[in-house]
């Protein structure tokens, strides 16, 4: 079984993908933490590589076509990432994971140790940034749902839960 889990950062999907492969023990790939690794390599912030990516097409079509080469090799397997849902063609779940942006700034900034205003603008400009680029490289709609099976609002849910819903919808 091929699983997408998407969503706009700080909404969960990262921490919930990383649960649903212990608990179904199946591989879990995750675009996004390709992408903080390259970022990292780069020694660029997420919000610079994400500019840096908007004006370097290569950075997604790399991202991307690795995602998909690492997920048609797997029988089972967990693809997480924004546009996971989008590139996995043959999978059998697509879930979407979002939240309210208030809430998502305040995971990221606790999860990145930083203050809360500062996520919200670095937040924001990411999420214009790439909702550009998948338009521009993909003609992808990012907020448009209607490819998803699941959405869920990981407001009030938590991650494991989110998890058991999802391993009950494969069911």
């Amino acid at each position: 079984m091929k699983i997408t889990i998407s969503g706009p950062p700080g909404s969960g999907k990262t921490t919930v993908a990383k649960i649903l492969s212990e608990k179904l023990k199946i591989k879990l790939i995750s675009a996004g933490e390709v992408f903080r690794q390259l970022a990292f390599d780069r020694g660029m912030s997420l919000e610079e590589f994400s500019k840096f990516a908007e004006s370097n097409p290569e950075i997604d079509i790399m991202i991307d076509k690795l995602q998909r080469e690492l997920a048609e090799k797997e029988k089972d397997v967990i693809v997480e990432g924004r546009l996971s849902g989008w590139m996995i063609k043959d999978a059998d779940l697509r879930v979407y994971i979002f939240a309210d942006p208030e809430v998502r700034y305040s995971r990221i900034a606790k999860r990145e140790s930083k203050d809360l205003s500062t996520v919200k603008r670095e937040t924001k400009l990411r999420e214009e940034i790439e909702k550009r680029r998948y338009q521009k490289f993909y003609s992808i709609d990012i907020d448009d749902w209607k490819i998803y099976d699941l959405v869920v609002n990981s407001n009030r849910i938590s991650a494991e839960k989110i998890a058991e819903l999802i391993a009950l919808a494969i069911k």
